[in-house]
């Protein structure tokens, strides 16, 4: 049987890889510690989970409308009017089987093969992938301290220029971005009218800054934006599979086309829960932002502290990007060695550099609890002196 172009074309989602192979260590009984998983190790707050069994008892087990039920669909209107300043319809609003989907769908209804799509490096491990998937062409634009050059963005747009994908806080390197930094940006795609597709999932996720949408600095460019987020980091509802989009109402639709052929809806029980967990109380976010600084921070300063890494202090999501391109040599090439040796000498799991565009760095969650960071930390740094002899 010989395959699609297309699927032969996809790479293995590199965190998903190394996620599986920690896991399965474990299970052989090697005491792991993993700094690869990118979701909180919270657990699911009790009135989501009690949203979802009364969906269940209720009978609320069939099929809803394919872009989602209006309750939730107003909710998330509610919600960007509370949080982000921004007025949208239910019919601006489809909902999605996690925010993944609703990344995909937007860039399988945008980009026409041989579009240009500018992409942040670093980015996240399926911007690329879904352009590839949609015969678009990704042109990498290498960026500043983790954060976009405007005049670097303006010489990357070409009359091929279709879309900008954009994300603060960012994924691998936590970034936030200013409003000031934001209102460039836009003022940029505005002036050559290209779409941005904003990816905001870790706006809740801050440290000592606000998030702001890139779609509020001005009325203008909200109608070139595409606004994606979801209940998974915020609400710790990874595996419940709930995000969003909004946007204007003919693209929506067209998602909702696609979307119909695809998922068809995403789950019923799963909207009932992120419905509670968007008109719920929300003093669980507060306490996560206090435990992952108090870790981001020992983690960052305690990396520091091993000769030869470089560790910037994330500003907002849950992760450290840091330079590890000291120890490559003839045995350890790139991070990808880096990792492979790192997990099979010290059983530490990382995520490699490579796969969010930079090969110089790895990338630690710090989504587990202060011993396993601790211990991990620990091992690292043994390692490390045992490449550099």
């Amino acid at each position: 049987m010989k395959l699609s172009k297309r699927a032969q074309n996809i790479n293995p989602s590199l965190t998903f890889s190394i996620t599986a192979k920690a896991k399965e260590m474990k299970k052989q009984g090697l005491d792991v510690v993993s700094f690869g998983a990118g979701e909180p190790d919270f657990d699911t707050m009790f009135h989501i989970k009690e949203a979802a069994k009364k969906a269940i008892d209720d009978g609320f087990t069939k099929y809803t409308p394919s872009s989602g039920i209006i309750e939730l669909k107003e909710a998330i209107c509610a919600k960007f009017r509370r949080d982000n300043w921004l007025d949208y319809e239910t019919r601006n609003i489809i909902v999605s089987a996690g925010a993944k989907q609703s990344l995909f769908n937007m860039v399988m209804v945008i980009i026409d093969p041989g579009d240009e799509v500018i992409i942040p490096v670093p980015y996240w491990v399926s911007y690329d992938e879904m352009i590839k998937i949609a015969d678009g062409k990704c042109i990498f634009l290498r960026t500043n301290n983790f954060k976009i050059n405007p005049q670097d963005l303006e010489r990357a747009i070409t009359p091929k220029t279709k879309m900008l994908i954009f994300n603060s806080p960012v994924n691998p390197t936590g970034a936030v971005y200013e409003e000031k930094e934001l209102k460039q940006i836009a003022a940029i795609c505005l002036k050559h009218n290209i779409y941005i597709l904003s990816d905001e999932i870790y706006e809740k996720l801050i440290y000592g800054k606000k998030h702001v949408s890139i779609a509020s600095v001005n009325e203008k460019i909200k109608k070139l934006v595409i606004v994606v987020n979801g209940v998974s980091k915020s609400y710790a509802m990874t595996g419940w599979r709930i995000g969003y989009a909004a946007a204007e109402e003919e693209i929506v639709k067209a998602a909702t086309r696609l979307q119909d052929h695809t998922t068809s809806n995403p789950a019923s029980i799963s909207q009932k829960a992120a419905l509670a967990a968007l008109e719920g109380p929300e003093d669980h976010i507060a306490k996560m932002v206090y435990e992952y600084k108090k870790r981001r921070d020992f983690m960052v300063d305690r990396l520091n502290r091993i000769d030869g890494i470089i560790a910037s202090r994330p500003a907002g999501a849950f992760y450290v990007f840091a330079n590890v391109s000291k120890f490559y040599s003839d045995e350890i090439k790139g991070s990808m060695d880096f990792c492979k040796k790192l997990l099979e000498d010290a059983y530490v799991a990382t995520v490699p550099g490579l796969a969010f565009g930079d090969d110089h760095y790895i990338r630690l969650s710090f989504t587990t609890g202060m011993e396993h960071i601790k211990r991990g930390l620990d091992r690292m740094e043994k390692f490390c002196e045992k490449v550099r002899k």
